[in-house]
This record gives C-alpha cells, structure tokens and sequence, in this order.
C-alpha cells in the first residue's frame, strides 16, 4: 500500500467551490467549474457592454460564457518539464525528521518557480547511494577520456 502524506477527502467530480476568484487575462487558459470543469481559452473579458467573461475551446469549437467574478473559474497548470536543484545547502529538519532540498521548477511555457523537495531519512539515504555510483562512473569516464 503506498504511504499516504496527508489526509485528504476524496474527490466525487467538479463541484463549485467559494475559493478565491480568478480573474484571468485576454488569452488565458481557464477552467470552468460551473461547466464541469471545461477548459477554455479567455477570448473576451466582462466590460461595460459584456458582464462575463467569454470562453473558448482550445483550437476553436463552442463558445460559453462564464460568471464575470471568476467564482467559477480556475488556473490552469502549465505542465512542468523538469525540476533543478538550486545551489543551496540542503537543511534538515531534525523536529520533522526529514530533508529539505531548494529546487527549481521549469514549465513549458518557459516560465520557472521555486519550490522544495521534501526527503525522508529514508530516502536521503538511498539518494545518497545513488548519487555516490554515479559520481564513481563519472569519474571512471572521465578517466578513461569518454
């Protein structure tokens, strides 16, 4: 069975939350809650003489309109490419017994976040094996001019 980390309900289907709103921009990506959970693109947004904003289906198709609070819609993660450890020291948290490692977070769309790494006694141990053959077969190449 693998180990749970947090205790979280289990989720039924898109349901409308009273989550803060989200207000995006003219070409966003949104998802719709209130359109069970429909991804469209922003191709209009709430005015004077429109009072929602205006979605679209990614590469064209239906149209809808959504509520011009944003009550019903959401960000839409941007996939992530891979992640990179900043050059920080590695802190462990002896209260939490665990490890906790700076890293980068870099995204398709070219943006980047910072987030963190959490590692167990466990697993720094492991990684520690790891990253020690690794740098054993580095060397090895390098010693052999490959």
């Amino acid at each position: 069975m693998a180990e749970q980390t947090s205790k979280q309900l289990p989720t039924r289907g898109v349901e409308l939350g009273t989550g803060a709103p989200f207000h995006p921009r003219l070409g966003d990506l949104a998802l719709d809650l209130a359109e069970g959970g429909q991804i469209g693109v922003v191709v209009a947004l709430p005015s004077d003489s429109a009072k929602s904003y205006h979605l679209r289906l990614p590469g064209g198709g239906g149209d809808w309109r959504a509520r011009a609070d944003g009550t019903t819609l959401r960000p839409v993660a941007v996939p992530v490419t891979h992640v990179t450890p900043q050059r920080r020291d590695v802190v462990y948290d002896t209260r939490a017994q665990q490890a906790a490692l700076s890293v980068t977070v870099h995204h398709e769309d070219g943006g980047n976040s910072e987030s963190v790494l959490i590692l167990t006694p466990a697993q720094v141990e492991l990684y520690h094996l790891q990253l020690e053959k690794l740098i054993e077969r580095r060397k090895k190449a390098r010693e052999q001019g490959l």
